[in-house]
């Protein structure tokens, strides 16, 4: 549920005219505190209706609330108030564009920055493209007109979504909130079996890639330890020791922490 203005323990202070903020810019911008802080504190639900457009990306609007303020602080200084031009055109974009940096930059999966430029340049060209063709472009359109592969352009565009929490909050009203947890179930409907599936993957990156192949031919692909140790050159007793190994590390990581 979307986080309202009470709720943040904002003060609803009033709507400046435009010859209000014109003298308040003058003023902050040579230095005057109390007209740049009256500025900050008028224009604050501007920040907070922008913020709106950011929700469910896995941060508190709160926190996306102090960024998107450090943009209107950025917009009070370096605004021209020569320029016939409303100072909530200027912020606007200061604001959002803030915003936008952070979630770009404070991405939990690091990703290159030729990767981010192109997942960037994909919204530019698809608006290109409508214009021209007066339709939404496909996929392949959009790949076509940046000279890329289809798959680099799916790929770009994968690597910068933002990873959501398992325990993030779907819906809630007066009762108890549904998580994303509670939404998750295998095709048996047992909660646990993803879970347990969850923990597995993340032990088998943490054995070696021989350990990994020996473990998957002799349990996925069902071959003998003979057959295995054929098809990797090695001795029959070489495979039972690195399939030994390779399970008592599974047992140790997986067993818990009480127990080690």
């Amino acid at each position: 549920m979307s986080t309202r203005l009470s709720e943040m323990n904002l003060p609803r202070f009033p709507r400046l005219k435009d010859e209000e903020t014109a003298e308040l810019l003058e003023r902050a911008q040579q230095g005057d505190l109390e007209a740049r802080e009256r500025l900050i504190k008028c224009n604050l639900r501007l920040v907070f209706n922008l913020v709106q457009r950011f929700t469910h990306r896995g941060y508190e609007e709160e926190d996306l609330f102090q960024i998107g303020t450090i943009g209107l602080i950025k917009a009070i200084d370096k605004f021209d108030t020569s320029h016939q031009v409303k100072f909530s055109t200027y912020a606007v974009p200061m604001i959002i564009g803030e915003i936008r940096r952070f979630l770009r930059d404070d991405h939990p999966v690091k990703v290159s920055r030729s990767i981010k430029e192109v997942a960037f340049r994909v919204p530019r060209v698809k608006e290109e493209l409508t214009k021209q063709q007066g339709r939404e472009p496909t996929i392949g359109e959009i790949a076509e007109a940046m000279g890329m592969p289809r798959e680099d352009v799916v790929g770009a565009l994968e690597a910068i979504q933002h990873p959501t929490s398992i325990h993030e909050t779907l819906y809630q009203d007066d009762g108890d909130p549904i998580f994303v947890l509670d939404q998750l179930t295998s095709d048996q409907a047992l909660e646990h079996h993803w879970i347990d599936n969850l923990a597995l993957k993340e032990v088998l990156e943490r054995i070696t890639e021989r350990e990994k192949r020996v473990l998957f031919m002799r349990f996925f692909e069902d071959r003998t330890q003979s057959d295995v140790a054929k098809l990797l050159g090695l001795s029959q007793v070489q495979i039972s020791r690195i399939e030994r190994q390779a399970l008592t590390k599974i047992k140790e990581f997986l067993s818990p922490a009480e127990n080690k």
